[in-house]
């Protein structure tokens, strides 16, 4: 085992990743801009070193910067976190390059999974199922409008470079389809400097779903669950659940096995996420992509298999073996999270600012990810996300109302926040039942 990590990221995942490093017995390293000096993740590490200014651009995305720091900081590994430089491929490569361990899955499998056409085509062809769509990217608009007819309306228009819910729109018709593709190309070179699009078939009601997998050392994937992630606005995820409502056990074994090709299928290693559209109406599921990296909702997937994601991600590039038995993953019980965002709670628009009060819930089944305290400012610069609060109970029913009484103890004052629609959310008949598809925010927003 190497003696010491470099975080490269922030937040509330930097902190989080640092526990687990620092238990291990680990020297943590940090990276931070200036905006963020102030914040635990920086505070609470064994070093921390100073990346440059606020936009990312010139701090946490600036790969000589980052690469710097952990020359002068003498770490032996990597860690990317999620977002900025987690799934790119040149940041994985130039690390390694630099004589130190990369956290994470070959910079081969993070590019090939990248890009989404190129990821669909892999996947199908390792048998694993996929929807209706173009096999390259698309052209031009007439191309654009030939494919539409063939797929058949309404098709879902997607920057082959996106993620996380952007680069996506919907197209109804043809007209519609004029429009946004136009749109998502222009978005898509601006954004991800890659203008490519491609065009799938649009599932009216569906459900997003995906599987936890880890690559081994020797080669192998393992599943080690589902999460039903269909709580989204704006196609980015609020809240997700384990098991899935959704999800029996015949289906839950195909898509682990659908899962374990997919990753197999360009040589994983360590944590990875394959995500799953589920047709409410069908009951078939399709692959969505893949996300070469530790999830935001991880956590859930810890409070009901009793693991630590990141300890496995950390033996698992050392090249040790894990710390459980791969062929007995036995989960227990229901775990949610809600993601709090400085945010406004109806519109879900970013309300930057500084936190007056911050008061966290506690208690059984209770857990809190969080990347700020009272005092720090939460600035305009980077993602809204200021923590993350999970609940885990015997079931469903209990893990509801283990949530409804630690939304009532958290106490967010300063920024805006959206605790406010998590408590209107657990009181929704439609999320109670267990029986919501993607579109639920929408439907309660009007």
């Amino acid at each position: 085992m190497f003696e010491s990590v470099l975080v490269a990221n922030r937040g509330e995942i930097a902190r989080r990743i640092q526990r687990t490093v620092q238990r291990m017995g680990l020297r943590s390293v940090t990276v931070y801009s200036e905006a963020d000096a102030e914040l635990p993740f920086v505070t609470e590490a064994d070093d921390a070193v100073l990346l440059g200014p606020a936009p990312p651009a010139q701090s946490y995305r600036n790969i000589d910067a980052v690469l710097e720091a952990a020359r002068r900081s003498s770490v032996d590994a990597v860690h990317p976190g999620y977002g900025f430089l987690a799934e790119d491929p040149t940041f994985a490569r130039r690390v390694v390059e630099a004589g130190l361990v990369w956290i994470g899955p070959p910079a081969d499998a993070i590019e090939q999974m990248g890009d989404k056409i190129r990821a669909r085509n892999l996947v199908a062809a390792a048998g694993v199922p996929v929807s209706r769509g173009t096999e390259s990217p698309v052209a031009d608009v007439a191309a654009a409008l030939v494919a539409g007819r063939e797929i058949g309306f309404p098709v879902m228009v997607k920057a082959s470079a996106g993620g996380g819910g952007m680069g996506m729109a919907v197209a109804a018709d043809e007209p519609a389809l004029e429009a946004e593709y136009e749109r998502v190309r222009a978005f898509a070179q601006r954004t991800f400097g890659d203008p490519a699009v491609l065009l799938e078939r649009f599932f009216p009601r569906v459900r997003h779903v995906e599987v936890q997998v880890l690559g081994l050392p020797d080669g192998r994937v393992v599943a080690l669950g589902e999460r039903d992630c269909s709580v989204q606005r704006r196609n980015q995820k609020l809240v997700e659940e384990t098991p899935s409502p959704a999800v029996g056990a015949q289906l839950r074994a195909q898509m682990f096995r659908a899962a374990v090709d997919a990753a197999a299928a360009v040589g994983y290693r360590g944590a990875g996420t394959v995500e799953c559209l589920l047709d409410t109406q069908s009951g078939q599921f399709v692959f969505l992509e893949m996300n070469t990296r530790l999830q935001v909702e991880h956590p859930i997937t810890e409070m009901v298999t009793g693991l630590d994601l990141v300890e496995q991600q950390l033996l698992v590039a050392a090249g040790e073996a894990v710390s459980f038995d791969p062929d007995r993953v036995i989960p227990h019980g229901h775990a949610i999270e809600m993601r709090v965002n400085a945010e406004d709670p109806r519109r879900f628009f970013p309300g930057p600012g500084a936190i007056a009060v911050w008061e966290e819930p506690s208690g059984p089944g209770i857990r809190v990810d969080a990347g700020y305290r009272a005092g720090n400012v939460v600035t305009p610069h980077y993602d809204s996300l200021m923590a993350k609060l999970v609940v885990h109970g015997a079931d469903r029913a209990e893990a509801l109302e283990r949530a409804r009484g630690a939304l009532a103890g958290f106490r967010v004052e300063g920024p805006r926040c959206n605790l406010p629609f998590f408590t209107e959310l657990l009181d929704h008949a439609e999320f109670v039942s267990g029986d919501y598809d993607t579109g639920l925010v929408a439907r309660m927003r009007g």
